[in-house]
This record gives C-alpha cells, sequence and structure tokens, in this order.
C-alpha cells in the first residue's frame, strides 16, 4: 500500500517524460559527462596495462592492439549510450567502475591465456547486450515486486536444474553446470539473483511482522513463525541443493545475503544472533553430511600437512605468487603466476597481486569499495521498502562475492570457487554482474526521478499486500 508525504492525495507516479519547453531542470541530462570523462579514464588504464603486459612478456607491442581498444571502446561506449538514454538520471561511476575492473581482469586473463581471453571478450559483448535488454525490460524495479514467488520458483528451478539427469554434470567436484548441446551454462549465477528479489519483496511486504514479537515462548516474546516458516524454508532448500551439489561457496553467499537483508530490514540484533546459530549448525551438518566440506575446511585450517598438501597446492602457488609480488609488484608481463591452476578463474586475484603489488591489491579493492558504497547510497535513496532492499541485495551480493573469493586466496576463510565479479573468467558470472548493475542503474534513475520534483514518494508494505 503507497502512502504519500502529504496524507489525503493520491500516490505520485513515476514522472513522464518532460514535454517540448519543460525547464532545464526537468530535462535528463543530454550529455553524461561525468560517465564518459570516467569511461575515458578507464580506456587509458585499461590501453596502458595491456601494452605494458604484453611488453613484458614478449618485449614488443600486442599485435591485436588497435582491435582491442576499439573492442573495448564500442562496447563500453554502446552501454553508455544506452544509459544516457533509458536510464538518463541514474549514477555516472557505477559503469565506469565495472569497465575499469573488467578491463583489468581482461588484460590478466590475456596475459595468460589468450585464446580464453578472445572468448572473454565475446562475454563483454554478449554482457553489454544482457544490460541493454534488462534496461528496456525492467522500466520499474518495483514492478518486481509483483512476482515474489515466481522469482522464487524459477530460483530454485535454476538451482535444482544442475541435479537433473543427464543434464548436469560435476566440474571439479561440484555439480552446477548443465549442458545443452555444445553449450554449457551455470544456472546459479542468475538463481541468486532472482533469490535477490524474492527475499526483498518478502521482507518488505512483512516488515512490521517481522520487527514486532507478537507471541511468547517462555519468559521471551517472538515474532510469529507463521511469518518465519516461509523465508526459512526458501532458504534452507536454497542452502540444502547448494549442498548437494557441493558448491561451499555459493552456500555461504546465499546465507550472507540472507541473514543481511534481514538484519537491514528489522534492525533487530536478535536476527543477527540467529544467524549465528543457524551458520553454526548448518557447519555441523555440512561438515558430516558432505565431505567436500570436510576437505575445504582442512585445508584452510592446515594447507600445509602431507593429508592437504595435494589438493591444497593451488592455493600455495598462489601465496607463493602474493608474496613474490611485494609492495609494487613484479611489474607487468614479468611474473609467473601461470603455474597456478585456474589461474585465470578462481586465482585471478593472485596472478594480479603479484604483477601489480600491494598498491595494485589496494587499488582493485578500493574499486571494489567504491562500487559496493554507490550501491548502498543508492539503495539508502530508494524511495519504498522494496526497492530499497533489492538494491541493497544487489550490492551485497557483488561485495560478498568478493570478499569470499579475496578472503579464501588470502586464507581468512575457507577456499571456494566463487569468481572475483567482472575480473576472473567466466561468461555467465560476467554476464550475471551486469544484470545486477543493469538493475542497480536503473533504480538510481528512479530514484533521481522521484527526488527531481522535490517531494518522495516513501512506499510501505502492510502484511497482505
Amino acid at each position: 500500500m503507497a502512502k504519500h508525504a502529504r496524507s489525503g492525495s493520491p500516490p505520485t507516479p513515476l514522472a513522464p517524460p518532460p514535454a517540448v519547453g519543460a525547464t532545464p531542470s526537468e530535462r535528463p541530462p543530454r550529455l553524461r559527462l561525468t560517465e564518459l570523462t570516467l569511461l575515458f579514464l578507464a580506456w587509458v588504464v585499461t590501453g596502458a596495462f595491456y601494452a605494458l603486459a604484453y611488453l613484458g612478456a614478449q618485449g614488443r607491442m600486442p599485435p591485436s592492439y588497435v582491435s582491442f581498444l576499439v573492442g573495448m571502446v564500442v562496447v563500453s561506449l554502446g552501454m553508455h549510450v544506452v544509459v544516457g538514454r533509458l536510464a538518463p538520471r541514474s549514477s555516472q561511476v557505477l559503469l565506469p567502475i565495472a569497465t575499469l575492473l573488467n578491463g583489468i581482469g581482461y588484460v590478466e586473463i590475456a596475459r595468460w591465456d589468450p585464446p580464453l581471453a578472445r572468448q572473454q571478450s565475446l562475454w563483454y559483448l554478449v554482457s553489454a547486450v544482457a544490460l541493454a535488454v534488462v534496461l528496456l525490460v525492467v522500466r520499474r524495479v518495483r514492478d518486481l515486486d509483483r512476482y515474489r514467488y515466481l522469482t522464487l520458483l524459477g530460483g530454485l528451478v535454476l538451482l535444482a536444474a544442475p541435479m537433473v539427469p543427464k543434464v548436469g554434470t560435476s566440474v571439479n567436484g561440484a555439480r552446477l553446470w548443465i549442458y545443452l548441446g555444445r553449450f554449457s551454462f551455470e544456472p546459479v549465477e542468475f538463481a541468486k539473483i532472482l533469490l535477490v528479489v524474492f527475499f526483498a519483496s518478502y521482507f518488505a511486504a512483512n516488515r512490521d511482522l517481522l520487527t514486532t514479537p507478537t507471541q511468547r515462548l517462555g519468559p521471551w516474546r517472538i515474532v510469529a513463525p507463521k511469518v518465519l516458516v516461509p523465508i526459512l524454508a526458501a532458504w534452507g532448500l536454497s542452502v540444502a541443493i547448494l549442498g548437494a551439489e557441493n558448491d561451499l561457496g555459493f552456500a555461504i553467499l546465499i546465507f550472507a545475503l540472507f541473514i543481511a537483508l534481514l538484519w537491514v530490514t528489522t534492525g533487530l540484533k536478535s536476527y543477527v544472533a540467529l544467524g549465528t546459530g543457524l551458520l553454526v549448525g548448518g557447519a555441523l551438518i555440512a561438515d558430516r553430511l558432505f565431505p567436500q566440506v570436510q576437505g575445504r575446511v582442512s585445508e584452510w585450517l592446515d594447507p600445509w600437512s602431507s593429508v592437504n598438501l595435494a589438493h591444497s597446492t593451488q592455493l600455495a602457488y598462489g601465496w607463493f605468487s602474493i608474496a613474490a609480488g611485494g609492495v609494487a609488484g613484479t611489474g607487468l608481463g614479468l611474473g609467473h603466476s601461470g603455474t597456478i591452476p585456474f589461474v585465470t578463474s578462481d586465482m585471478i586475484f593472485a596472478a594480479l597481486a603479484e604483477e601489480l603489488g600491494l598498491v595494485g591489491v589496494i587499488v582493485i579493492v578500493a574499486l571494489f569499495a567504491a562500487l559496493v558504497g554507490e550501491g548502498f547510497r543508492i539503495a539508502q535513496r530508494a524511495p519504498s521498502d522494496f526497492v530499497r532492499l533489492a538494491a541493497g541485495g544487489l550490492t551485497a551480493l557483488l561485495g560478498f562475492q568478493t570478499i569470499v573469493i579475496i578472503g579464501g586466496i588470502l586464507r581468512l576463510l575457507p577456499f571456494t570457487g566463487i569468481t572475483l565479479p567482472f575480473m576472473a573468467y567466466g561468461g555467465n558470472a560476467l554476464i550475471a554482474n551486469y544484470v545486477v548493475l543493469a538493475l542497480l542503474i536503473r533504480i538510481s534513475d528512479e530514484v533521481a526521478i522521484e527526488r527531481r520534483g522535490g517531494e518522495v514518494l516513501i512506499v510501505h508494505h502492510t502484511p497482505g499486500d
């Protein structure tokens, strides 16, 4: 139910495009100069990195240098034009940050596996198309609130798809992939986006019931169990499916996302305690039921033991590369990370740390922090509970992925196969990241439209909506 800031007046709809003769303050910006300038800087940095990496490794300029630059500029400039047409008032820093992270990651992929780099450039083009399609189809993110249980169903179906016989297959112990003819697909990358939409919708609709304890359990007052059952069931089923598929990384990601959104919705510390209990209980159950979880935890606690060393070689080589990089790095094209298994996907952060050093790592982490910070700023300004939670959840998705993979490589967390957003090789992950980016761009455009007239439309859900 919508409640306008001035009681008795109807809800303010999204403003239509300004008519001819509108005042300058009402017109959308014709040129997004900030975004274009930042994109230009991303092109310069990426182009310089690509040239330096090839010069360091081969002693000459890359033969495909011009085509690489032209391709990157055309695709990113195309996204800039699309955003300017479909979301003209949106944030002007999201796309440049993603472009720069994408470009630096591509340079490292091309450094160690040129054929994969050519595939990644194709996925970059597909991701740009996906961003345009999302902006074209999703004109108002709040409309996704209508499809609460459809998004849950879609997310669960995508999660369970790899378990279908003769369709799903195991890769490195995790059953996450489905093969359709010559094409492979990792549905969990898109399932997590649908689950964010579902959690945001359910939490927004039941915010009051989740916040206000109405029943007694001994000396404590608790919220109605019927409110918690659906979300606990959705979370439990999602994590159970991921556990059956031996995907520890995404199980941790979904759990962290669930607890974060629940806490943001209610602000109650009791839910943090509940989350801690669920984490401990789930970890104990997973340790007993899933051998891969036992192995990952054992490798995390004691990677140098004779039992674990055969399986922790990937991490060990990554640590050697990080140590070799030191503060300033070995220099682009001068590292020796090619011996690390899956260096362009799981371990691309270690390869970057070797050649760019601590200074480069700080810059990369700062870029992710800026991306996440901008996402939370957008969420904070959102005009409705659902949109606010959706923006916060999508942003947390990128942030948690970054923390989980970097923490795993640095041995702060058990290592998982989650890829570093925008940087690591992987078509499905890259497309999903740009879908998240497109939704954040759409939300930021909605926020600017709502605030343009000086009045903010505050939308709260009431139970039963």
